[in-house]
């Protein structure tokens, strides 16, 4: 069976939830490999609906065992709040694993992260506030604590006191009060005695299903547009939501993924800062929000909201080499007669369809083609050919502009409102 990487092809917020519920209800395994709560996937089930932050999607197939991968930075509290909030609509989390290699992310990463942006003023890059960035700058600087550390309690709490001497004189400096070693260290291992033998080493397992072909799903947050490398940096996340970054963060060979699917709302979402080229202002981008419930699932931001940008979408095609798309949100466009399309870019005096760096794309201006609406609802449509013509047409033209087929369609919030 083939491993598949479910992909963020725009900003975040594609809708990689709702795929990745659908697709892990035949799938054995489940591994989030990148990224920690700061972002969240909306699932819309016969259970309810649900905001997950740190917990795979693949959760509410009882058969499926969810791993949070080595890649990732995990507030063990949040998550074990998650946990609890998921057990308490009837959601067994018997099968979830945290890898013991992932990076704890700590209290003194939430107060230093809303304290730079704090400090940033207007050049502020609009995260979160979750800790995310401070917590994988720790990583790469070699001040990270793995979540294995939790094991031996005297050994972390040593750790964290240590990084506290450097880190409580920063807070001091942004005019906060410094914390408490001891209580840190309380409220981590306090978690992490929640999640008891929940944390594991996730290689072997990552290997058996390998190994016994079994069918394996890896699951990102955000979207190439907010990738570390590749992204519209400094306005991206700590860590590589590529299918690149899927094998490095979930521990599984590259060769063995298959099949990766490139995420797209049929339209544009954008939480945070930074150029967003086919971005809707005033009351025209008011009412798409409203119309489609445009909201950040973390922090309840609203989101910016602007046509399909077919430039970013072929861009992390070219990075990810899509096997199949899948459309989000298609029933969104039926309300509009006529629909912009931005095919490229205009700069400097010359068309474009390269992805230019940040301080170039600022100046980009998008060049846009119209295409016919079908002014009317999608409910109810059972199949792709039953579709009106204009929104066939609409999807064909996504497919031919980024150069990768689609393979889902989604009509509707709920897992049964997608078109396979």
């Amino acid at each position: 069976m083939p491993v598949t990487a479910v992909v963020g092809a725009q900003w975040g917020d594609e809708g990689k939830g709702k795929i990745t519920d659908l697709l892990a209800q035949e799938a054995d395994v489940v591994i989030r490999y990148q990224g920690g709560n700061n972002a969240g996937h909306t699932v819309v089930n016969q259970h309810g609906t649900f905001k997950l932050h740190l917990v795979p999607s693949g959760i509410f197939n009882p058969n499926a065992l969810c791993i949070v991968g080595p890649g990732t930075v995990v507030d063990l509290k949040v998550l074990c709040e998650e946990l609890r909030n998921l057990e308490a609509h009837g959601i067994s989390t018997a099968n979830l694993r945290v890898s013991d290699r992932a990076h704890l992310l700590m209290p003194y990463h939430t107060l230093l992260d809303r304290l730079d942006e704090r400090e940033r003023g207007r050049q502020k890059l609009g995260t979160t506030g979750q800790g995310v960035g401070p917590a994988y700058a720790d990583k790469v600087a070699r001040h990270g604590i793995q979540v294995y550390e939790v094991r031996d309690p005297k050994r972390f709490r040593a750790h964290v006191a240590h990084e506290l001497e450097t880190k409580n004189k920063v807070i001091e400096r942004f005019g906060d009060k410094p914390l408490d070693a001891k209580q840190v260290a309380d409220e981590v291992l306090s978690a992490a005695a929640t999640l008891g033998d929940r944390i594991v080493d996730t290689l072997p397992l990552v290997e058996d299903a390998v190994r016994t072909d079994a069918r394996v799903l890896l699951e990102g947050q955000l979207g190439a547009m907010r990738d570390l490398d590749w992204g519209i940096y400094p306005y991206v996340t700590s860590s590589n939501p590529l299918a690149g970054g899927a094998a490095v963060g979930a521990g599984i060979p590259p060769r063995y993924i298959t099949r990766v699917i490139g995420v797209v709302k049929a339209y544009s979402t954008a939480v945070g800062e930074g150029p967003f080229p086919t971005e809707m202002h005033g009351k025209e981008g008011d009412a798409l929000r409203e119309m489609a419930n445009e909201y950040g699932a973390t922090t309840g931001r609203p989101r910016r909201v602007g046509w399909f940008d077919a430039v970013a979408a072929r861009h992390a095609h070219r990075l990810n080499a899509f096997t199949e798309l899948a459309v989000t949100k298609l029933d969104v466009l039926g309300a509009y007669r006529e629909i912009p399309f931005c095919v490229a870019y205009r700069l400097d005096g010359r068309t474009t369809t390269d992805m230019p760096p940040t301080a170039v794309l600022e100046r980009a201006t998008p060049v846009y083609e119209t295409c016919v609406g079908w002014c009317g609802a999608l409910a109810g449509v059972s199949d792709r050919d039953h579709l009106p013509k204009a929104a066939r047409d609409y999807l064909a033209k996504i497919e031919a502009s980024v150069g990768a087929p689609i393979g889902m369609v989604g009509i509707g919030p709920e897992r049964s409102a997608t078109l396979l």
